[in-house]
């Protein structure tokens, strides 16, 4: 911690520093050469042979714990292992919620802070089916398909992780306050390499990036531009030898680029939690089937496994409206009426909407406007 907190000093050269000198309490004993010696830049040294350090990581200890949070550095059981295999893992991981949930296998779900109602829907829908099966799902609490994803999970009672790029006392966006409260409440966990007070710096995101993904089993990315925070993360996750998922997206939107190109590049296509599902490691996948026969499987939980191609029997007047939606294009109430003029009449258009409404079927979007949901 007092490292991590000295000026001049990253991830990298902390834990090359701490490996020097070979236990973490040594550092207040060494002498200024012996600091030196340790590859720290000279003004880094000086600040910890001052004591500066040491104060600087006093007081951060006491405001984590005042917050309610904990820290966890490379050398505590509760550190997630697949994050010590990365070429630069954190030295210290601010955290909120429950430590031992990050060693647990997950998968990170990535995407767009823009998404179509597509997009959003997928992020939710596959993030609820995996969540379902004892996958961890964890995402970076961004707007978009970050908060999809977040909220899919939660909605199953399924466990996720946010990793933050700000201090685990700040908040961003800001609107996402009561599902940070939800993700802690819930026995998920927030996560940051960022010391309390740390506020949302640009540079920050696509640095955090690479822990969304090495804690991470694989990485699912929906809907993203060519040139984003979620291309970083895939590229990280290929880096770290980590899998890739992809979920095709309409060629005329610009977001699709992203998934396509990947997908071109050797991802592997998704549309259903079954995609991820067979590409997982054996180990994995024995272990969570072995929680899974433990707990009486998804199909008891509330919500059980949606699916893109569940066809379900509706009355004739909810059909007729369901037809006339999209999963990717918002449609108007006025032009949903319109078109249906001939068919229906508007108070049995208003009825078929609110029925499907309740059923999960349709989603009503500001302004009054509509799509299919999942």
């Amino acid at each position: 911690m007092a490292l991590i907190l000295t000026p001049g000093m990253g991830a990298i050269r902390t834990l090359k520093a701490m490996q020097r000198l070979g236990q973490a309490e040594r550092l207040f004993e060494a002498s200024l050469t012996e600091l030196e010696g340790t590859g720290m830049p000279a003004g880094s040294a000086q600040f910890v042979f001052d004591g500066r350090a040491l104060a600087a990581a006093e007081g951060e200890v006491k405001r984590v714990r005042d917050a309610g949070g904990d820290f966890l550095t490379p050398e505590d059981e509760a550190y997630p292992a697949r994050l010590r295999e990365i070429y630069d893992p954190p030295a210290v991981l601010w955290i909120r919620g429950d430590a031992t949930l990050l060693g647990r296998a997950g998968i990170a779900v990535v995407g767009t802070r823009h998404p179509t109602p597509y997009g959003a829907g997928m992020a939710e829908m596959l993030a609820r089916d995996l969540a379902n099966r004892r996958l961890t799902i964890l995402s970076g609490m961004a707007r978009g398909v970050d908060t999809a994803a977040h909220k899919g999970t939660l909605d199953v009672g399924g466990k996720t992780v946010a990793v933050w790029g700000t201090g685990i006392d700040v908040i961003y966006p800001k609107e996402n306050k009561k599902l940070a409260e939800r993700i802690v409440e819930s026995g998920g966990t927030i996560v940051s390499e960022y010391p309390m007070g740390t506020f949302p710096a640009p540079q920050n995101f696509p640095i955090r990036n690479r822990i969304l993904s090495g804690m991470s089993v694989g990485v699912l990315v929906i809907e993203a531009a060519e040139y984003s925070g979620t291309r970083i993360t895939a590229r990280c996750a290929m880096e770290q030898n980590r899998d890739v998922y992809a979920v095709p997206g309409n060629v005329t939107n610009k977001n699709a680029w992203g998934p396509n190109t990947l997908i071109k590049q050797g991802a592997k296509l998704t549309a259903t939690w079954e995609d991820v599902w067979e590409d997982l490691p054996s180990e994995v996948r024995v272990e969570l089937e072995g929680e899974l026969a433990a707990g009486g499987g998804p199909e008891s939980k509330a919500g059980g496994a949606a699916s893109l191609f569940t066809e379900t029997v509706m009355p004739a007047h909810e059909r007729l409206v369901f037809d006339r939606l999209r999963h990717d294009e918002a449609m108007q109430l006025d032009s949903l009426i319109e078109e249906l003029e001939a068919e229906l009449g508007s108070a049995e258009i208003f009825t078929a909407l609110f029925e499907l409404e309740l059923a999960g079927r349709v989603k009503q979007l500001p302004g009054k406007n509509y799509v299919r949901s999942f």
